[in-house]
């Protein structure tokens, strides 16, 4: 699977370890940054992310922040987006089962790098349930 992750200087680690366990699946990445833990504008990269996937170059998306609420509030501004934020494994399956989600957003400090791929692992392989969800999710956009 394409996956685009980005984050702020408060997930690089995170975005990096990821990085290799999801290559070590099998999934291929494009890291939209930054490279550095020196201090940067979330926006910067996650638009980039949200652009991606609205653009289908990438099929779903991890965005990482502190809280993920910056990077989260963002790339909803995007009309195609449907970011998450998830801190459980529960949480990140539901945001693709009930929401079909396309982008999971991760607080990197307030979850462990464990359960942070935990929550990346179970949001690239969890399917967008359809039915009587797909009839709330296509209200969602605004006309």
């Amino acid at each position: 699977m394409k996956i685009a992750i980005g984050s702020d200087h408060a997930g690089v680690e995170y975005k990096a370890e990821l990085i290799s366990f999801l290559k070590e699946l099998g999934h291929d990445l494009e890291d939209f940054g930054p490279a550095t833990t020196d201090s940067v504008d979330y926006p910067d990269f996650a638009h980039p992310v949200a652009h991606s996937i609205e653009s289908n170059t990438n099929e779903l998306g991890i965005l990482i922040c502190g809280s993920a609420n910056g990077v989260a509030i963002t790339a909803n501004k995007h009309q195609g987006i449907r970011a998450a934020i998830a801190w459980l494994e529960e949480i990140s399956a539901l945001a693709r089962q009930h929401n079909n989600a396309n982008i999971i957003c991760i607080p990197a400090r307030f979850v462990d790098l464990d359960l942070a791929k935990k929550i990346a692992h179970t949001f690239i392989t969890t399917d967008f349930e359809g039915g009587r969800h797909a009839t709330r999710v296509n209200k969602i956009a605004c006309s």
